[in-house]
């Protein structure tokens, strides 16, 4: 019978039965499946972990591929966040003071707006960044249309509407 049997029975012994599928054979392995080590036939033995580990990339799916390409896409996104950098200092040090400079609401895809204006000005982030006197990570958080996350005063987007000629603050 099957060690993780419901209570019927499998037709062949404890000793020759996979433990998985609980069919009889005679060329049992151990496998390690979901952690617990079973006796498995030959059928059943793809789904031992130890296997899977071992196998090459070029034996992945497509698929699997594809998951793992986009799981890493969002952990790099996640870490290039300043949002999950887990420093509550800068916060508490460097963040905008929202009763002073409250940030507007903001026009949809002013982060594209500010891109496409300030490309065509021929001005990089940098330049930008020094003429009105702010980290370039401000403007790139701007760009990248965070500037609720990133801590963004009102002052700054006021500042890029001037200076780059665009309509920033949805009225």
């Amino acid at each position: 019978m099957p060690k993780y049997s419901t209570g019927g029975s499998s037709g062949g012994s404890d000793g020759d039965t996979c433990e998985l599928c609980g069919a009889a054979s005679d060329g049992l392995r151990r496998a390690n499946v979901a952690g617990a080590t079973l006796q498995v036939c030959p059928s059943c033995a793809p789904h031992d972990d130890a296997q899977k580990q071992q196998s090459s990339g070029s034996n992945r799916s497509k698929q699997q591929d594809e998951s793992d390409r986009k799981r890493r896409a969002v952990q790099n996104a996640a870490k290039a966040n300043d949002v999950w950098d887990g420093d509550s200092k800068r916060w508490e040090e460097e963040g905008t003071n929202y009763d002073d400079d409250p940030l507007p609401y903001l026009v949809k895809d002013y982060g594209k707006i500010v891109t496409e204006k300030r490309q065509e000005q021929g001005l990089q982030r940098e330049e930008l960044a020094s003429e009105l006197g702010v980290d370039e990570s401000d403007i790139i958080a701007i760009e990248q249309g965070r500037a609720t996350q990133a801590g963004i005063g009102g002052g700054l987007i006021t500042a890029l509407e001037d200076m780059l000629d665009i309509e920033l603050a949805d009225s």
